[in-house]
């Protein structure tokens, strides 16, 4: 018998490559399966998706007007453009199941796959979820999230589905941790042998992230330390240009990089990272057993708040809100944590403790029971 799948996300990172995890699992284990992907034009999906070989199928993007806008006029026409697209593409291909991961992408296959009685996987990342999701779980045969303060019915708490070049990276760490570090650094232009700050937020960067951290940036240099600073792209000018009260001879041990599209290189020679909490990133993170210090996001529901909190209740991770993540806070916690061994080896060992690097498997093994695939 043959199988098939629609996997509904897309948007941002944070949808997608989850989405991409569970889709490579399925090509992995299910050679036969019949993978097809539901996203928009706009998104990130749109470029991703096709790059990873994947069959992209395209549903106009219906944003969901969370209080009364102008925008709710038009709402009616659009999702139903959105719905008989998602309709389209279940019925063209048999999809024994439909697996949301939320977006605009996701209330449309959600409704379309209510209305043909195909059953529903919704995977939610964030420790509060979206709107979209909270629609799909009502009509779902199994929901699973990443954390289990996720206020969903009936969850199966799994992780976050991790993307297989993560996964590689715990497998890899396992087996050779010094040569896996020393193949990296040497890629990065970095040491091996000394302590590396990852400094990060995200493709687009993080302002506030990047100020703080150019303010210490010789207090951090002073204990030995190097730096690989990702700054966003299109903002990496303004980070060199304040780096230049830093000595010269300093701040070759500060590498400034817009962005990084091997993030598993980096991680694999980070001793400590300072980010934002995005699910994504908390999960792979916990994970690989790394150490962070967490600047979540100031804007949206509040979710990369409590995203962190289960690495930060175990000790392996400090979090700051955004306005108060100054040069004096910095000074005070992150200066002296980078070069204390002891303590970030700690705050490793108890990362791993909530990481969990089977979440895609056990994702993959919900499907394959709501599917009935044998």
């Amino acid at each position: 018998m043959s199988k098939s799948i629609l996997l509904a996300g897309g948007g941002t990172a944070g949808h997608v490559n989850p989405l991409l995890a569970v889709a490579e699992a399925v090509r992995e284990y299910h050679a036969d399966a019949r993978i097809s992907v539901l996203g928009t034009r706009e998104g990130l999906e749109a470029t991703l998706v096709p790059e990873r070989g994947f069959d992209l199928r395209y549903v106009p993007r219906v944003p969901m007007p969370r209080r009364p806008t102008p925008q709710w006029f038009t709402l009616p026409g659009k999702l139903q453009a959105a719905v008989k697209a998602a309709s389209d593409a279940i019925k063209e291909i048999d999809a024994d199941v439909v697996v949301g991961f939320g977006g605009y992408v996701s209330t449309p296959a959600y409704l379309a796959a209510r209305k043909l009685n195909v059953p529903i996987v919704v995977q939610e990342q964030n420790a509060r979820p979206g709107i979209a999701n909270k629609l799909g779980a009502r009509w779902a045969s199994a929901v699973t999230t990443t954390f289990e303060s996720t206020l969903l019915d009936q969850a199966h708490v799994t992780g976050l589905p991790l993307r297989p070049e993560i996964s590689r990276l715990i497998a890899a760490r396992a087996a050779q941790p010094s040569a896996i570090r020393t193949a990296a650094a040497h890629e990065l232009g970095l040491d091996p042998s000394r302590p590396v700050l990852v400094v990060t937020g995200g493709s687009l960067g993080a302002l506030r992230v990047n100020m703080t951290m150019t303010q210490v940036a010789a207090q951090l240099l002073s204990t030995g330390i190097q730096v690989l600073h990702l700054t966003g792209k299109g903002k990496s000018a303004q980070v060199i240009e304040d780096l230049k009260s830093v000595p010269a001879e300093d701040r070759t041990d500060y590498h400034v990089m817009e962005y990084l599209t091997r993030m598993d290189l980096a991680y694999a020679v980070a001793d400590l990272v300072v980010c934002r909490s995005g699910a994504g990133t908390v999960c792979e993170l916990a994970a690989l057993g790394i150490p962070a210090v967490f600047v979540p996001l100031p804007i949206g529901n509040g979710e990369q708040k409590l995203n962190a909190e289960p690495m930060v209740s175990v000790h392996s991770a400090l979090i700051v809100d955004d306005a108060q993540f100054t040069e004096q806070w910095a000074t005070t916690h992150i200066v002296p944590l980078v070069t204390d061994g002891a303590r970030l080896h700690d705050m490793a060992q108890r990362a791993q403790q909530v990481g969990k690097p089977q979440a895609t498997l056990d994702v993959l093994k919900v499907i394959e029971s709501v599917a009935k695939w044998a």
